[in-house]
């Protein structure tokens, strides 16, 4: 794969919907081709197939510019008028797409396929299987019975943002006890093979404003959590619960599905499939001997899908190599960034020449109780900062996870960071005996340092392994660190601060390392310190920086199927 890269990146719109044009862009660029080059376009999904999904669902609510959106042609017109694309354009389910975007990068030669989110056209889950370069999918659940829309109205009722806040409700999860297990289990009926319903009284998405109704305030005996508002015991409880029914019901499918097909690998796509706990037990306690999940499983992913289909179709090969690394997206010179640099008045360090005195140095800073934004390399595809765009501090510092959940990334308090481990080194320190290079499964904490930045309630954490041969920067920062430590972890959170996207560019990397409570900033070769800085100068700086996010939020109180 050569480049690939979200909208939300370059226009600092959180998900944003709209067509991908400054991505497209951007991975022509990366290609080196133009548009003139381009023998076809793939889509992630039929358009006539959701809008038939969309009329049947009746919804009284949609504005004029939802209608428009309604045109079964209207993406191909916005593809052929935006891009300036005159050629063929092949358009594949989206659960396909899901299904592809991870069995074709998978390297497995065979595997069964399980792809889980909220909606598609109609598919809310399917089973499936590749081989070679084939991809099928034999059955499907459709909506409105889904397990995506199930964890999204709970996460809706317990007062987080839908379509972003879920993996919110999975951190707060080991803070709970299983109460409402048995409640849960009320709003979804397991049924032969792999299907299920859902139990449509508690649920209100079908009128396009809210996810839940009045019944489930009556079955949970409670009324929904006010956004923002103190997180009781017992919403706690309630976010245990749905995530032991998630599991429950994930693995009774996985099961099923090798039932069906026998094969020792299991592929997973979907926003359902970013649940790394999930994952986790799936791999631990289901019948597969290895799991691939597609490190951009959102719909983000299926983009890299439907190309790898599109690729299929016209060459008759599939992508035999696994996918290493989502290091595929935007980088910036050197001599660009000094050139930024040297336009302010910041004082700032440059170790072009000598990057092991930089790592040396920046080390030194970790163990030292520093908080580091780093940015280097290429840009992460997908939703995780995997040492492109990363904070990181010291994983054994007792009050390093407050601080940067306070003071930098000013979000909840009870959410857990993870860990970043030289892969050399990870069954070592994590319950975990292969590369988790994507940060996509959740393993129990051993190591014999105490490490409570990155352990999380339940003594588990969501591990990253990091090798030379994907990012040799980031795994001689890790070998630095361990040389003054004895650690060869660090703790690695994502380089953007609450409700944001991850940085793309220097400039906002600077911008976020001025506004919040970053230490220090590691910016490609060069060192900008707090330290080296009058923090009056940093304050005019952040003045002159405005507001440089425009405000923008999918609809966070219903699900983004229409």
């Amino acid at each position: 794969m050569k480049a690939a890269v979200q909208e939300e990146r370059f226009s600092r719109k959180k998900n944003d919907p709209a067509l991908p044009r400054e991505a497209f862009l951007y991975c022509m660029e990366a290609a080196n081709v133009s548009i003139a080059d381009i023998n076809c376009i793939a889509y992630y999904e039929d358009p006539v197939k959701k809008l038939a999904r969309q009329l049947w669902s009746g919804n009284k609510k949609i504005t004029a510019h939802q209608a428009i959106k309604t045109d079964p042609n209207y993406v191909e017109k916005q593809i052929r008028a935006q891009l300036g694309y005159h050629g063929p354009i092949k358009f594949y389910d989206h659960h396909l797409s899901h299904a592809a975007s991870s069995f074709f990068y998978s390297g497995f030669e065979s595997a069964a396929i399980l792809t889980v989110d909220g909606v598609g056209e109609w598919a809310t889950t399917t089973y499936g299987t590749g081989k070679g370069n084939q991809v099928s999918i034999f059955e499907e659940v459709t909506f409105p019975d889904s397990i995506g829309l199930l964890y999204s109205t709970i996460t809706s009722f317990l007062g987080f943002s839908v379509n972003s806040g879920e993996y919110k409700v999975m951190g707060l999860a080991p803070y709970g006890t299983a109460k409402y297990v048995d409640k849960i289990w009320q709003l979804i009926i397991p049924e032969a093979g792999g299907q299920y319903r859902l139990d449509m009284k508690y649920f209100d998405f079908l009128e396009g404003t809210r996810m839940y109704s009045s019944a489930l305030s009556e079955l949970l005996g409670m009324p929904p959590r006010v956004k923002h508002s103190d997180i009781l015991q017992q919403h706690e409880d309630i976010a245990k619960s749905l995530q032991i029914v998630l599991e429950e019901i994930l693995l009774q499918k996985a099961k099923y599905l090798h039932e069906k097909t026998g094969a020792e690998n299991l592929c997973m796509a979907g926003g359902v499939a970013l649940n790394c706990v999930a994952n986790g037990r799936i791999l631990r306690e289901g019948p597969y001997k290895k799991l691939f999940v597609q490190p951009a499983a959102n719909d983000a992913g299926c983009a890299v899908g439907a190309a790898a289909l599109a690729h299929a179709e016209l060459t008759g090969e599939g992508l035999k190599k696994r996918l290493e690394h989502v290091y595929l997206g935007p980088e910036y010179d050197r001599s660009s960034i000094e050139k930024l640099l040297a336009a302010t008045s910041l004082k700032f360090r440059d170790y072009r020449g000598n990057i092991e005195e930089q790592l040396k140095i920046t080390a030194q800073k970790i163990a030292d109780g520093k908080v580091i934004g780093w940015f280097h390399g290429r840009l992460e595809f997908g939703p995780r900062s995997l040492g492109a765009r990363s904070i990181l501090a010291d994983p054994r510092d007792p009050t390093m996870r407050d601080r940067i959940n306070a003071m930098v990334k000013m979000r909840e308090a009870f959410r857990p960071f993870a860990p970043a481990v030289l892969e050399s080194k990870a069954a070592a320190h994590f319950e975990i005996d292969h590369p988790s290079p994507f940060m996509l499964e959740t393993c129990q904490v051993k190591s014999s340092f105490d490490l409570p930045a990155i352990t999380h309630v339940d003594g588990s954490a969501r591990v990253q392994t990091v090798s030379e041969e994907t990012n040799a920067k980031f795994a001689g920062l890790l070998k630095a660190f361990e040389e003054i430590t004895g650690c060869p972890i660090v703790l690695n959170t994502s380089f953007n601060v609450k409700d944001e996207p991850i940085v793309c560019t220097p400039e906002e990397a600077l911008a976020c390392f001025i506004t919040t409570d970053i230490d220090c900033l590691v910016l490609e070769d060069f060192i900008i310190d707090n330290d080296d800085n009058d923090l009056s100068v940093l304050e005019v700086i952040s003045k002159s920086l405005g507001d440089r996010f425009e405000e923008f939020e999918v609809n966070p109180n219903v699900y983004t199927f229409i």
